[in-house]
């Protein structure tokens, strides 16, 4: 096997992230395109000598209406993108009940978190501490202002200081490759997407307890029928779409965990001491009081990749995270 150096391997992953990144985009004007499409071919009905319906797509207009549309599209994606990627920090902040430290404040992993920075020549990240029993870290942020790293209160009483190096270098790792800028970005990308779809499903809802079914009569005036076309086609359309972001954004963590282990044990200078303290938080992963799914990404590791049986089969195959037991198996081979 051909020995590939860690710089290598963050280049690699750098090129892939960035073409995975344009995907983003990409996938939802192509999705703005098949609407269109749908609703051009369904919308151009007429009936033919023997009382038929027939369909026809007119590529000519439905490119039209897709030319027309791009500005509108690029400028609410880019002030809904912007307005989640500048915020982002208080987001996750509130949402993991998070509280900054400072040195007088937390002696112990303060001084952990500088030591390791000083090591790898790194600008000091916030610290932010959550009082919560479950053990996990993560870390966050997209510029040297925000980047932060968070752990809970139950990591820290369970870990001892090498262990706790392991973690906070792994978390690290992520700032210094810019993980945490590209998942937050494709977190946004995501929650866009999902957003569309709730509020489709939601209009299908209210038609279905406000609305009326009307049938198309020949004269093609039944708004009933052609309203609940749309909404499916347009459900449809957003569902696949979410599918297609899921697993881009799945291919962008996966590959990523790899080297900020790999990151995180060569900053502590002790790769079973990382081994160690991922076999101690697999006993508990999580943060109890955190509901919200794009925030559990951030974490180490993932609550849900704990789960056993048909369960844990489908969560490794849309995990955003590398199996446990293969990360410990990894670190212990050094």
């Amino acid at each position: 096997m051909k020995y590939v150096g860690i710089q290598t391997q963050i280049q690699r992953n750098n090129m892939m992230s960035i073409l995975l990144l344009l995907m983003f985009p990409i996938i939802i004007l192509g999705m703005i395109w098949v609407f269109l499409a749908l609703i051009n071919y369904f919308g151009n009905g007429y009936y033919n000598d023997y009382g038929e319906l027939v369909h026809q797509l007119s590529i000519d207009e439905v490119n039209y209406y897709f030319i027309t549309t791009i500005p509108w599209v690029i400028v609410g994606v880019g002030i809904w993108f912007c307005i989640a990627y500048f915020s982002n920090t208080s987001m996750i902040r509130n949402a993991v009940g998070a509280q900054s430290v400072t040195r007088m404040e937390n002696p112990r992993l303060y001084n952990i978190v500088e030591n390791l920075c000083m090591t790898c020549n790194m600008e000091m990240p916030k610290i932010n501490i959550v009082n919560d029993p479950g053990l996990n870290a993560f870390a966050s942020g997209i510029d040297n202002k925000s980047y932060t790293v968070t752990v809970t209160t139950g990591l820290m009483n369970l870990l001892n200081d090498q262990e706790l190096a392991g973690v906070i270098g792994h978390e690290l790792t992520h700032i210094r490759n810019r993980d945490t800028r590209l998942l937050i970005t494709s977190i946004i990308f995501v929650g866009i997407i999902s957003t569309i779809m709730s509020m489709a499903l939601r209009m299908m809802n209210n038609v279905m307890v406000f609305g009326r079914y009307h049938d198309n009569d020949r004269d093609g005036r039944g708004s009933g029928l052609s309203f609940w076309l749309i909404l499916i086609v347009g459900i449809i359309c957003t569902f696949v779409a979410y599918i297609f972001t899921l697993i881009t954004r799945f291919a962008i963590s996966r590959k990523r965990e790899y080297m900020a282990d790999a990151g995180g044990a060569e900053l502590c200078g002790d790769p079973l001491a990382l081994a160690s303290a991922l076999r101690k938080i697999s006993g508990n992963p999580g943060l109890g009081s955190t509901k919200r799914e794009d925030v559990a990404q951030l974490f180490i590791i993932h609550p849900k990749d704990m789960e056993s049986g048909f369960m844990n089969f489908m969560n490794s195959l849309f995990s955003t995270h590398p199996d446990t037991e293969k990360r410990i198996a990894i670190l212990e081979q050094f």
